[in-house]
């Protein structure tokens, strides 16, 4: 029951990947997507997942209702012309994109040093 309700998740969120790409969306909706589909398959965790109990709770409770809440955005016609390419995706087997990782690992790196120079500036630079 576990494994396919994250195989369920892993569709939703493949939906979302290509409602961003379809025009009938609106752009509100289409950034809300794209940031719950960039977390959702980040490598990097906001809370890691090696922390007791709350290192888990991201992956169990923020990413399916993020996507819940992309999902009630998006027009009904657009999740079903989507949800077909997202199963046609997945039948082809697990896609990986290396430059999608990278890009998110220099993102994360960056938003980890800005927010060290900010602390540093706060706490230690007066």
């Amino acid at each position: 029951m576990l494994k396919s309700k994250a195989k369920k998740l892993k569709v939703e969120a493949y939906i979302l990947y290509f409602s961003y790409k379809d025009s009938r969306v609106s752009w509100y909706a289409k950034l809300f997507a794209i940031c719950v589909v960039a977390y959702a398959f980040s490598p990097i965790d906001l809370i890691p997942d090696f922390i007791p109990i709350l290192g888990y709770l991201d992956d169990i409770i923020l990413v399916p209702l993020g996507i819940w809440l992309a999902l009630k955005l998006i027009p009904k016609s657009v999740i079903n012309d989507c949800r077909e390419k997202a199963q046609e995706l997945l039948a082809k087997g697990k896609p990986k994109n290396w430059v999608m990782g990278v890009l998110f690992i220099i993102i994360w790196i960056l938003l980890g040093v800005w927010f060290s120079w900010y602390l540093y500036n706060w706490f230690l630079a007066k």
